[in-house]
């Protein structure tokens, strides 16, 4: 019986392997697309780029746009996810252009084909009161409406606890919302337990970055924790690198990390 329910457990699981395509030292370029290629992964995150005067994102280009999906196709890499760096500079919680700016992520996400787009709330844009958190509830309400129409799911990824996000998520009660999770920021930056949080937060996960230092597997960050507690839960979808690289030598060091991924996986 044991036998027979392990490769059940792989093929509900189905994890892909992605990077960011700033980590292929490639931001907001088409030929990240190759580099993942090259390096063996098999899913892309693109960002989506700072407004300009204007309000314009880089992403918003057509052209870019389609150069993105051509390459995608030739080189057999899927884009899985957008990433709204514009939310560094105008804040959800506070900002109303910022509404605008995601509005305009959705529309691009949708183009590229990519399925989620993530959120950040970081730095100014952190959420660091109960009475921020209660700020943004309300435009993600509004924002998870529009983007479930566009058959978008919108990524949060934040530094707040995850019982504060799921009070979050269940006052926004969208599946078009949910968590976008990096086990780096968690153990690194917030010093909380990655494992125990995906279990809480079993369901309204979206997507993962994984990140350590220097590598994965040589620092604080417990990985094999981590991937256990995606397996309890039954969690599909991909996994995507946001690691440094030390060498400077990009593709040796993506595929050191890598590497080191499947062979976790492949135990």
């Amino acid at each position: 019986m044991a036998a027979a329910a392990a490769p059940l457990r792989a093929a509900r699981r189905k994890l892909q392997l992605g990077v960011m395509d700033g980590v292929c030292g490639k931001r907001s370029d088409p030929e990240s697309v190759q580099v993942a290629q090259r390096v063996g992964f098999d899913a892309l995150q693109i960002t989506l780029g700072p407004a300009d005067a204007d309000g314009k994102l880089v992403l918003a280009d057509p052209g870019l746009q389609g150069r993105f999906r051509d390459e995608a196709r030739r080189h057999k890499v899927q884009l899985v996810s957008t990433y709204l760096d514009a939310l560094h500079t105008f804040c959800l919680k506070n900002d109303p252009a910022a509404m605008q700016r995601v509005r305009d992520g959705i529309a691009i996400t949708r183009s590229l084909d990519a399925g989620i787009l993530m959120l950040v709330f970081f730095g100014k844009c952190a959420l660091t009161s109960r009475a921020e958190m209660d700020a943004v509830t309300g435009p993600l309400k509004e924002l998870a409406a529009e983007a479930r129409r566009a058959g978008v799911t919108l990524g949060f990824e934040n530094t707040i606890p995850a019982e504060d996000d799921l009070r979050i998520l269940d006052a926004v009660a969208s599946p078009a919302l949910q968590i976008y999770y990096d086990i780096g920021n968690a153990t690194n930056l917030y010093n909380v337990d990655p494992a125990r949080e995906i279990r809480l937060l079993r369901g309204r996960i979206c997507q993962f970055h994984f990140k350590d230092k220097p590598y994965l597997g040589e620092g604080r960050v417990d990985v094999r924790a981590a991937l256990r507690a995606i397996e309890e839960t039954g969690w599909s979808g991909a996994i995507v690198l946001e690691t440094g690289s030390p060498t400077k030598d990009v593709e040796s060091d993506l595929r050191k990390n890598r590497e080191y991924l499947k062979g976790l996986l492949r135990q």
